[in-house]
């Protein structure tokens, strides 16, 4: 290995070290997205655009950490064409590689509309995020057969470094969607119990035969019986 390429070496290697530690300091999603896009487009030749794409449930697309605007103008054609590289990477397979879409035949209409703003290749990874979430990381370059095994290597690398961001926010919103689902059990057990001059255990026994009941969650009893407070009382 020449010096040159000694040296681009190690620039990658404190570049991906940098990214990780400012993934792990605590920050906002969007941030952390962004700094994964930027890198993609400064580590990656041939990279000139960069984005996040998320497939959500109900087929919802969510476009993020877009470098320039273009990234969403192309998620936003795939969810209207029901076709593209990005949702197929999100949703079905690990990495999807067009070098060039000129020629591309998998998909008939994105193909040609993404050229016609002037994308002429694509590289997308799967993110592995949620049961509920698909998403993607995806590089578009304004030229064609720009993509080699190190691009698949080091985009890989930071799709990794998004998923497991994006895997953070999630727990901590279930974390946090789950105590104050704990905090509203607790509120309607206090007015179970002095309503009804029963203990903790009985008032919880009371929640969970109504939810039994009605076949509805624990939690949607509980703000039932906090609504009642001062009704009758």
């Amino acid at each position: 290995m020449d010096p040159s390429q000694q040296n681009e070496r190690h620039e990658l290697a404190v570049r991906m070290a940098e990214l990780a530690r400012a993934i792990a300091t605590p920050r906002a999603l969007d941030q952390v997205l962004r700094d994964v896009t930027e890198a993609a487009v400064e580590l990656i030749p041939g990279a000139d655009v960069a984005g996040v794409l998320l497939v959500k449930k109900a087929g919802e697309f969510e476009s993020l950490a877009d470098t320039d605007g273009l990234a969403g103008q192309l998620d936003k054609l795939q969810q209207d064409f029901g076709e593209g590289p990005c949702a197929e990477a999100a949703l079905q397979e690990t990495i999807v590689r067009a070098d060039d879409l000129r020629s591309e035949t998998r998909w008939p209409r994105y193909a040609p509309a993404a050229v016609q703003l002037g994308v002429l290749s694509g590289l997308s990874f799967k993110l592995y995020t949620a049961d509920r979430t698909a998403g993607a990381l995806n590089l578009f370059g304004f030229e064609a057969g720009v993509w080699d095994t190190e691009a698949e290597t080091i985009g890989s690398v930071l799709a990794a470094h998004a998923a497991a961001a994006i895997l953070a926010e999630r727990h901590g919103e279930h974390m946090q969607s789950a105590l104050s689902s704990r905090d509203r059990i607790g509120q309607a057990k206090g007015i179970i119990m002095e309503r009804y001059d029963v203990d903790d255990v009985r008032a919880f026994d009371m929640l969970r035969l109504l939810s039994q009941e009605q076949q509805t969650k624990l939690v949607d009893i509980a703000d039932r019986v906090i609504e009642t407070r001062g009704v009758g009382d």
